[in-house]
């Protein structure tokens, strides 16, 4: 363990997980929607968000939301999912991949993920696909990349919809193809702690305009555009519309984006670099033909090492380091019936934490936390 400061040096500044960048562009835009973004322009930094995505990721349509949990709730709806309904995905994701299932009243059906990657484990979902099974989830999970290619030829094999969670993927890609793209449709978080904000917020991609219809009708309470009466909604919809100003903050993070996502890369490679001398640690994998966005550097530590979540949260926390949990899996969560047959989803997180990382993380504060892992294996 590092040694305790001395009375007379100064404390060590507290080390966030994470933070945004937020620049004067950023700022700019956002005062010019507080002042003018009102009325008939209520929604131009909304448009030029959208249109300014959907050519970021190469595909034909985008709706920005208020977060990314509401675009998943859209898509699903959208695709008439609802009671009786089976979709499965990770038992190793954020409760926001699962709760949009519950209130349609679908079922989110666990199952376990790989160990390398740890996303979701391809030939696991297949022995779960029944025939009440409508989709799989894809989440893209800390910005590593699932088997899309096998994913992609299951969901053909068995008629049913592949959902991409990229909220933590912008940046990665499968063979050129950028996360969010390849799905039936893709949902993004642009929260505050992700590698591209708007402070709340969230964004729902898709290539097919049928589809692209029914979430853009439901995103606005089910008001259709050819509508002629005003304020005659055609069906029961949802009010997930993300707000003009956080919307203008987008815009600029979007101009930015390839140096945000070089700065979480960048911070990844420094971690790796630093602790490549050390013996029984995993961490992100990056597998050819791939690129991850690497939006949360992860350390898993070999399991005959004895040192569990709760020890590295201790250690990190004494030296006022901001460490985070890896995800529990949702079966273990009282809501939902246990399914610890899911080995790697509920042995991973025992032994395993997220890194703090942020676009401008210098190289003296990754040392801080690496000293602290160091200070945690054997001599």
């Amino acid at each position: 363990m590092t040694a305790p400061y001395a009375a007379t040096e100064p404390a060590p500044s507290p080390v966030a997980y994470t933070r945004p960048s937020i620049t004067e562009l950023e700022v700019s835009y956002a005062t010019d929607a507080a002042r003018n973004g009102w009325g008939p322009r209520c929604y131009d930094y909304i448009k030029r968000l959208e249109a300014g995505f959907a050519e970021h990721l190469e595909v034909a349509h985008a709706t920005a939301t208020s977060s990314c949990t509401g675009a998943m709730q859209l898509g699903l709806a959208a695709l008439g999912i609802g009671a009786g309904d089976e979709v499965i995905l990770a038992d190793t994701n954020w409760i926001a991949t699962a709760a949009p299932l519950v209130h349609l009243g679908a079922t989110p059906v666990f199952v376990d993920i790989l160990a390398d990657s740890w996303c979701i484990d391809p030939s696991a979902a297949e022995q779960a696909i029944t025939d009440r099974t409508k989709a799989i989830v894809a989440t893209h999970l800390y910005g590593s990349m699932c088997d899309m290619d096998a994913l992609q030829a299951l969901c053909r094999r068995y008629g049913i919809a592949l959902i991409e969670d990229a909220a933590e993927a912008i940046g990665s890609a499968w063979r050129g193809r950028k996360a969010g793209s390849m799905g039936t449709f893709g949902v993004f978080s642009f929260h505050g702690t992700k590698t591209m904000t708007t402070g709340e917020g969230g964004m729902i991609a898709t290539r097919d305009p049928e589809l692209h219809s029914r979430i853009s009708q439901l995103a606005d309470h089910g008001r259709d555009p050819g509508e002629p009466r005003q304020f005659h909604p055609t069906i029961t919809g949802y009010k997930f519309k993300m707000a003009n100003v956080q919307a203008a903050i987008g815009c600029a993070q979007l101009e930015r984006i390839d140096d945000l996502i070089a700065g979480k890369r960048r911070v990844m490679a420094r971690y790796r670099d630093l602790l490549s001398g050390c013996a029984g640690l995993t961490l992100n994998t990056e597998p050819a033909g791939t690129q991850n966005g690497y939006w949360m550097p992860n350390v898993v530590f070999d399991r005959d090492l004895g040192i569990t979540r709760e020890k590295l949260l201790a250690a990190f926390k004494a030296e006022k380091i901001d460490a985070r949990v890896f995800f529990w899996p949702l079966s273990s969560l009282p809501m939902f019936e246990s399914q610890p047959q899911n080995i790697n989803a509920w042995d991973i997180p025992e032994r395993a934490v997220n890194l703090p990382s942020f676009h401008d993380m210098d190289a003296a504060t990754q040392e801080r936390v690496c000293a602290v892992i160091e200070g945690l294996l054997p001599a």
